[in-house]
């Protein structure tokens, strides 16, 4: 009786070894060329025609599991219990993250045909992004029945001129080992809503949302600031990062407080505060940040000069004028 495995040679393609059973000494061994594809939230693989006469291959080989990224940034599908006679524990694709999206992950796959002819697709995974409680990046992809698996990329990322946060990670090329580093951009925009947090958004229309967990914030005239804790596998100590995000301040009359940060494509984003704020006696408006979406306070004192006000905020703050023992509320509903 015969004994059928398959196994993954390092240009990710598939070998089907046959050998006796009860035996480990190989009797047939076959590289299938093809490719792997995304299939329902497992993967399948795809083998290239024609085959050989008389074998009785499949041209679709399926398997299901568990998704997740090694430290090498490698893309990992431990297997379920019924794919392991014959696959082992886990298929491990050897590649890069290409790219993202708000609601997607992109994996680049590498391989050689038997003409020794290189070629490159794309894996594409559907899902949303997360921050775990480690403050690191997390991908959660798609699966059946609303479940999900967790892709995580652990190293640390940053933020760049542009208010956008980077990913950056070193990986060799898998036929020329020649090292090089990729850089991942993730598009969106910057708000503040809750005590000890800040939160980055991902696009209109998806739930991808960095949620992260920060110490007390610095805020002055002309930016904001938070340092981050990022926990990696690889460190005691969480490695810490600093959130700088500079612009100006305004009050407008349909938000409250704003702080409106210019990005990379030339859109100006505004994080909307509600405040109770009052004059000082240095002539400056103190305020007391409060969430623009709850009304909740944040924890947070600000003090600007009266004449970052003028324009739209003369109103207010003749309204503080008159009321100088207490505080007026800047917010939405404009209340005074």
């Amino acid at each position: 009786m015969q004994k059928t495995r398959y196994e993954l040679d390092p240009y990710n393609r598939l070998i089907l070894r046959e050998s006796r059973a009860g035996s480990d000494l190989t009797k047939f061994r076959q590289v299938l060329d093809g490719r792997f594809r995304i299939d329902g939230g497992g993967l399948s693989y795809h083998v290239k025609a024609p085959l050989p006469e008389g074998e009785k291959i499949p041209h679709q080989i399926r398997l299901k599991g568990e998704w997740s990224l090694t430290d090498d940034h490698n893309l990992r599908l431990t297997l379920d219990k019924s794919a392991r006679k014959t696959f082992g524990d886990r298929i491990t694709l050897e590649g890069e993250v290409l790219d993202v999206n708000a609601n997607s992950l992109l994996f680049a796959v590498t391989t050689i045909a038997k003409e020794n002819t290189r070629s490159t697709y794309i894996l594409n995974l559907d899902g949303s992004w997360k921050a775990d409680k480690f403050n690191r990046l997390s991908f959660h992809a798609k699966k059946e029945k609303g479940r999900y698996d967790i892709l995580t990329l652990n190293g640390a990322w940053e933020v760049n001129e542009n208010h956008e946060i980077i990913y950056q990670y070193e990986k060799a090329d898998l036929i020329t080992k020649k090292k090089r580093t990729h850089t991942l951009t993730f598009k969106g925009h910057w708000d503040i809503s809750k005590k000890g947090r800040i939160s980055y958004l991902l696009g209109g229309g998806t739930d991808s949302l960095f949620d992260f967990m920060v110490s007390a914030g610095i805020f002055q005239e002309e930016n904001i600031k938070y340092e981050v804790g990022i926990g990696l596998t690889n460190r005691v100590r969480p490695m810490t990062k600093t959130v700088s995000l500079f612009g100006k301040w305004n009050l407008k009359k349909d938000a409250g407080l704003v702080f409106e940060i210019q990005y990379d494509d030339r859109k100006t984003g505004r994080i909307i505060f509600g405040a109770d704020a009052r004059l000082t006696d240095r002539d400056t408006v103190s305020f007391r940040l409060k969430s623009g979406l709850t009304n909740d306070d944040i924890g947070v004192e600000l003090e600007l000069g009266r004449d970052i006000l003028k324009g739209g905020g003369e109103a207010f703050l003749r309204a503080l004028a008159s009321r100088r023992e207490s505080a007026v509320y800047a917010g939405a509903a404009w209340r005074w």
